[in-house]
């Protein structure tokens, strides 16, 4: 492998496109004068090569290397050598199959260093190995022998002997590659103990934590075994209570029953009392009619008169009262007129504007008009002055407008001339442009076909990848996106294993019972069945369902035992089969008054439609109310008679108990489970998506693999591309084109100069033969021109006349607008003024009629006292009516009692009824 040519461009002294041919195969020497540029060529031959040392290539650093440093206007040097690859078997690896191998290095100022291998990007590294693997490392101290190192190589020891006659042999290069695996080794061992590292010190203790947790958590599971236990035997303890209760419960009964019966005993002697009383006191009245009915008409006189003083000073109340009305309705007129004017006055201030609009237009016009009058008095003064007026609207004299006409011939003349020389000898240097460009036009057609060629596969390329469909970059934001999701998987499920972890009742597994089995049957546990509406319900709901909360509902009482048999249950459950249970439901808040807010526990929850039943069993009976008054009121009223829980959880029963005090900091069960439903709902979608996600990736795979090796073949088009388009730009038969048209665009623009200065000598001479005839007949010119400018004058006068008879008439419209509008103004003010007025009128009536009113109501007093003298009984006819109130007192107690003692009867009853209920439950309980 030799070298066949050099081609240099900005590269040190070769600013322009150099190209250095006729290379021998064997031995080459440059010569040439000092200052030519021979130890450039060497240079540019280093730097290809990859020379890291540039002070043997006279650079303190590559923009050196750059023509002039870039300050010439060029900013990249390039230097591209073509060797000839003829002999196959010294041929560098991996190039076996090609004749020719282009080398190309580019340095741009500011930019990057780049390679090209036969047009293609290459990296440094692939290179450096080419030219290794024939033998060639320019950064071998001993690969270019300067004057004076002969006698340095002559006394070498033998290590630099071996390492030279290693870098000839070629073996050099993969002792290098030895050294740079060896520091890698070096490099991945760090990393192994850095790894151990981060095992002893984070992964090892993370691991002894959890085996602790999870011995924590076994202890837990034991703990909950115990808690089973004792829950059986509470459960007994119940039974035994329930039966106690029943037994006692019978007794209270049949002692209630005897009380009832002597208080309506009693009841019956209260009530002939209270006849006997009624008619004593009937009796006494009649006697004291007779005694007191002198005096009592004189109070009655007395009363009558205060009475009529009371009716007058009432008169006078109202008077003022209607007082105050008119004025009301007086302002209320004012104000209706008021906001009348001010729309009126709105309309005004608008025609006001428009009219002040129309008169700054007509003052322009004006302003106009008095120009021109004065244009035309200063034409009629230069026409009698024996000035006349040229093409541009100035005053000259004929002579001087014929002396002008006569200087734009004479300039018209030396243009045309000038062009025509101009003309003449760009027409001669296109003629010699074109015959050297017909003699390079071949190898410029060869290298634009090739331009051609390259354009047209990369255009297919793309039309290629816009059939794909994809978009650049796709394949790995679907990859980002679902390692994020990933995470967010993680992180959800840890969080719902947390949550459950608290609550470890809400778990419930089961194992089917039987092949095909439809999973749909068993519905889960209550708690999970429920929403609830409001977070602040949260507690109260939970006192109300208690332990039914862990229910497990199904839906019928076949599933419910295939489930307890052949479930494999972890542990005791309560079945609510839908098609068994039953319950009654209230409507307790009818008839209760708003405040004490009131709600069935039935009506807080959320369920499916199906569960009514479970949830009547379970919610059904209870009232919830926000406090312990409401509650206390609503439990022991006569109308409701209901079990009532508080937003905090204390419980009114109306059978006498009371629960509540102090309860748990933790959240409740309800309301942590709202969260740990949002946490499963929010798992469930992005678990969703990621298998969405995964199945759009394996769709889009081959897609995108295509899409990748069009693009990188796209890659190496618009590279190959843009070397041609330089090539073709800078090539010698580019340059001659862009001569060719800056030779026709000048030929154009001599052509055009020529036609326009032509032009101007017609039209200057037309204006000199026009000019000559008025000087022939110039006092008859001066006539009709005198005559002329008099008519502009005249006719500019009428005109300026009529402006400013127009001008008065619009000014006098826009006083009088003005006038109206300044009287708006006033009676504005006057309303406010009348306004103000009525408001005082309207406070002193209002303070007439306080002072009146605190009058009449002393007056009051007096006669509510004499009203009642003449009313009050005597005293021995008062104290037989207290006698009989307090007689229907006691008869009224009674039947309280009565009341009472019947509730308690009918609610042992009910104790009775329960107990016997919970004896048959706990004996049906397995």
């Amino acid at each position: 492998m030799h070298i066949k040519s050099i081609i240099l461009e900005g590269f040190k002294s070769y600013a322009q496109r150099t190209e250095i041919n006729g290379f021998d195969p064997l031995f080459n020497a440059i010569t040439g004068l000092n200052g030519s540029g021979k130890s450039n060529i060497l240079d540019s031959i280093c730097f290809l090569l990859g020379i890291s040392n540039l002070s043997q290539v006279r650079a303190a650093n590559l923009q050196d290397l750059v023509y002039k440093n870039g300050q010439a206007g060029i900013t990249k040097a390039t230097v591209s050598i073509t060797f000839d690859n003829a002999n196959k078997s010294q041929s560098p690896l991996g190039f076996e199959t090609h004749d020719e191998i282009t080398v190309t290095r580019q340095v741009v100022i500011g930019g990057r260093n780049k390679y090209l291998i036969n047009g293609v990007n290459a990296n440094n590294t692939r290179v450096q190995d080419l030219f290794c693997s024939v033998g060639l490392n320019v950064n071998n101290p001993h690969f270019l022998i300067m004057q004076g190192r002969i006698t340095k190589v002559l006394n070498m020891k033998p290590p630099e002997i071996l390492a030279m006659i290693e870098e000839a042999a070629g073996t050099r290069m993969y002792e290098c590659k030895k050294i740079s695996a060896q520091k890698t080794i070096e490099k991945k061992e760090a990393k192994l103990k850095e790894i151990q590292t981060i095992l002893d010190e984070e992964i090892t203790p993370t691991m002894q934590k959890l085996k602790e947790e999870r011995s924590s958590y076994l202890e837990y599971q034991k703990l909950m075994r115990e808690i089973e236990h004792l829950s059986r035997l509470y459960v007994a303890w119940l039974f035994v209570c329930a039966e106690e209760t029943k037994v006692k419960s019978a007794e209270d009964l049949k002692a209630m029953q005897d009380s009832i019966t002597q208080l309506q005993a009693n009841m019956a002697d209260n009530e002939n009392k209270v006849q006997e009383l009624s008619a004593q006191i009937q009796e006494l009245q009649k006697k004291r009619d007779q005694e007191v009915g002198g005096v009592l008409k004189g109070l009655e006189e007395t009363l009558s008169e205060v009475q009529r003083v009371d009716a007058k000073a009432q008169s006078a109340v109202d008077m003022k009262k209607q007082n105050l009305a008119e004025e009301t309705k007086k302002r209320k007129e004012l104000v209706k007129s008021m906001a009348e004017d001010k729309k009126i006055l709105v309309v005004k201030e608008a025609e006001v504007s428009k009219v002040a609009e129309k008169l700054s237009a007509l003052q322009e016009e004006g302003q106009k008009d008095s120009a021109a009058l004065e244009a035309a008095q200063c034409h009629f003064k230069a026409v009698s002055a024996g000035l006349s007026t040229n093409e541009d609207g100035e005053e000259a004299t004929l002579a001087g407008q014929m002396m002008t006409c006569k200087n734009d011939i004479s300039k018209a003349d030396t243009e045309a001339k000038q062009a025509q020389m101009k003309l003449k000898h760009a027409q001669q240097e296109l003629k010699a442009k074109q015959t050297e460009v017909k003699k390079m036009d071949s190898g410029y057609k060869k290298d634009q076909e090739a331009f051609n060629t390259v354009k047209k596969n990369k255009e297919k390329l793309e039309a290629d990848m816009e059939k794909l469909q994809y978009q650049d970059g796709k394949e790995e934001g679907l990859l980002d996106r679902k390692r994020q999701l990933n995470r967010e998987v993680t992180t959800l499920r840890n969080t719902y294993e947390s949550l459950m972890s608290r609550f470890p009742n809400l778990r419930f597994d089961y194992s089917d019972p039987e092949r095909d089995w439809d999973r749909s049957r068993v519905k889960g546990l209550l708690a999970n069945l429920i929403t609830v509406s409001d977070v602040c319900y949260s507690t109260g709901l939970e006192v109300v369902a208690g332990g039914k909360l862990y229910n497990v509902v199904v839906d019928t009482e076949v599933t419910g035992k295939k489930l307890l048999e052949k479930g494999e249950l972890k542990r005791r459950y309560t079945i609510i089969p839908l098609n068994k249970i039953s319950a009654r439901t209230l409507n307790a808040t009818q008839g209760l008054s708003p405040p004490w807010n009131v709600h069935t526990a039935l009506s807080l929850v959320g369920y499916e439609a199906d569960l009514r039943k479970a949830m009547e069993y379970v919610f059904g009976s209870t009232l919830v109310c926000d406090t312990l008054d409401n509650a206390k009121r609503v439990a022991f009223d006569k109308r409701v008679m209901t079990k009532t829980v508080t937003l905090g959880g204390d419980v009114f029963d109306p059978q006498g108990t009371l629960s509540g005090g102090a309860r748990s900091q933790s959240a409740s069960v309800l309301s942590s489970l709202q969260e740990l439903r949002e946490v499963q709902d929010s798992l469930s979608a992005t678990e969703t998506e990621l298998q969405a996600l995964d199945k759009q990736l394996s769709g889009l795979k081959g897609t995108a693999e295509r899409y990748r090796l069009f693009k990188q073949q796209l890659d190496m088009k618009t590279e190959e591309l843009d070397i041609l388009q330089v090539k073709l730009h800078q090539s010698s038969f580019h340059k001659q084109q862009e001569e060719l048209k800056m030779l026709l665009k000048t030929i154009e623009e001599c052509e055009e100069t020529l036609r326009s200065s032509k032009e101007v000598q017609k039209k200057a001479d037309e204006k000199y033969k026009v000019l000559e005839d008025k000087m022939k007949n110039a006092e008859a010119e001066r006539e009709k021109e005198l005559k002329a400018a008099q008519q502009k004058v005249n006719s500019a006068k009428t005109k300026a006349d009529a402006f400013s008879k127009k001008l008065k008439e619009r000014q006098q419209e826009a006083e009088s607008l003005v006038l109206e509008l300044e009287e708006l103004k006033r009676e504005q003010t006057g309303y406010e003024q009348q306004i103000l007025a009525v408001d005082e009128a309207m406070k002193t009536i209002q303070e007439q009629i306080d002072n009146m009113s605190t009058t009449v109501a002393e007056n009051k007093v007096p006669f509510t006292s004499w009203s009642n003298t003449v009313k009050c009984p005597p005293p021995h006819q008062l104290g037989k009516s207290t006698e009989a109130n307090h007689m229907r007192e006691r008869t009224n107690e009674s039947q309280l009692k009565i009341k009472e003692l019947e509730h308690n009867i009918s609610k042992h009853r009910k104790d009775s009824q329960d107990a016997a209920a919970k004896v048959v439950v706990t004996d049906q309980t397995p």
